[in-house]
C-alpha cells in the first residue's frame, strides 16, 4: 500500500460545491427535521456565491442532496427565468452536472421562492423552500430565546391573540403569505412567504418539503402525508386568495393563483403566477405532445 492509494488528486472543489463535512451536518440536520416536523433545527450555515437572503438557505439543501442524475427545477414567485431562479439554476447545474428542468413533472429536485407549483407534486419529488425568516413568533415576542422556550413549552397564545385583534380591526385576518400554521399538531412553523394560496398544498401531500434559512441558520421539514393546519378559530375559517374568477390574459387559465399586471389606463390584466404551467398550456393548445398534470386547485376550490 502506498500513500498515494490512500489519497485524491487534487480537485479545485468537492462535488456539489459543499464540502463533505458541511454536507454531513445538513444530512443530519434534515433527518432530525423530518424525525420532528415543523421544529426548527440549527445548523452551521456556510458560505456560498450568494449574497445571504437571496437563497443561501435553499441553495445549501439542494447542493447537499444533488447528484448527476437528479433533475433540478428552480422557481422565482412562480417563475422559472427571473434572475435569481436562472442563476441558481446554472450554479446547481455547473458543480453538480445533474439535468435542469423546467417541467414540474420532469423534476426530481425542486427548488423556490415563494411558490408551490400548480401541478400536484409526486411522493419521489423533493420541494426544497427557502426562507427569509423562520421564527413564527418573531412579531410577538423579538426575543428569540425566550421564543425557543415558548416552542418548547408549545406556548402560542401571543399569536393566537394576534390573530384575534387583527379580526377586531379590521374585521378579518389580515395575515398574507408566511400565514401561521400548526404542523403535526405541536410545532407552529411559518411556511416561508408562499401565498395563502399555497399553505393547503402542505397538508398531507405526498412528497418531502424542506424549508431552510441560511441567514438565520434554521432548518425544518414537513415530511409526506403530515398534517398542515393554519391556525383559524373555529367560527373564522381560513380564507385563500380569491382568484377563481381570474383568466390569464396569455393561455387563458382560469382559476389558479394570478399575477396582476397594471395596465396605463389604471386597468389590470392578469398571468398566471406558475409561468411555466402557462406555457405548457399554451403548448398543448398549439398542438404540441404536452402533459399537463393534475392541479391542486380547480376553479379557485382546492381538489378532492
Amino acid at each position: 500500500m502506498s500513500l498515494k492509494t490512500l489519497t485524491r488528486d487534487w480537485e479545485p472543489m468537492s462535488y456539489g460545491f459543499l464540502d463533505a463535512s458541511a454536507k454531513r451536518e445538513l444530512r443530519r440536520k434534515m433527518l432530525k427535521a423530518v424525525a420532528v416536523p415543523g421544529c426548527q433545527m440549527p445548523y452551521a450555515s456556510r458560505e456560498v456565491p450568494m449574497a445571504r437572503g437571496w437563497g443561501t438557505g435553499g441553495l445549501q439543501v439542494s447542493l447537499t442532496l444533488i447528484n448527476p442524475k437528479t433533475c433540478v427545477k428552480v422557481i422565482d414567485q412562480g417563475a422559472d427565468d427571473s434572475v435569481n431562479a436562472a442563476s441558481i439554476r446554472s450554479f446547481l447545474a455547473k458543480v453538480s452536472g445533474a439535468p435542469t428542468t423546467l417541467d414540474t413533472l420532469k423534476a426530481d429536485l425542486i427548488q423556490s421562492r415563494h411558490r408551490i407549483p400548480e401541478e400536484v407534486l409526486r411522493e419521489d419529488q423533493v420541494l426544497v423552500l427557502q426562507v427569509p425568516n423562520p421564527e413564527p413568533l418573531r412579531s410577538v415576542q423579538p426575543n428569540m430565546s425566550i421564543a425557543r422556550q415558548m416552542h418548547a413549552d408549545a406556548d402560542y397564545g401571543r399569536m393566537w391573540l394576534q390573530l384575534y385583534e387583527q379580526i377586531v380591526r379590521s374585521g378579518r385576518i389580515m395575515q398574507g403569505a408566511s400565514y401561521p400554521s400548526m404542523v403535526n399538531g405541536r410545532h407552529v412553523m411559518t411556511p416561508s412567504p408562499i401565498p395563502r394560496w399555497d399553505v393547503p398544498k402542505l397538508n398531507m401531500a405526498k412528497h418531502l418539503t424542506i424549508l431552510s434559512a441560511g441567514r438565520e441558520k434554521r432548518i425544518f421539514a414537513v415530511p409526506p402525508f403530515t398534517r398542515v393546519e393554519p391556525l383559524v378559530f373555529d367560527d373564522v375559517p381560513y380564507k385563500v386568495e380569491d382568484h377563481a374568477n381570474l383568466t390569464c390574459y396569455r393561455s387563458g387559465v382560469r382559476g389558479l393563483f394570478m399575477n396582476e399586471i397594471p395596465q396605463e389606463d389604471g386597468s389590470s390584466t392578469h398571468e398566471v403566477s406558475d409561468s411555466e404551467y402557462g406555457v405548457k398550456v399554451i403548448r398543448r393548445a398549439d398542438g404540441d405532445d404536452t402533459v399537463l398534470g393534475k392541479t391542486w386547485y380547480e376553479n379557485g376550490e382546492m381538489s378532492s
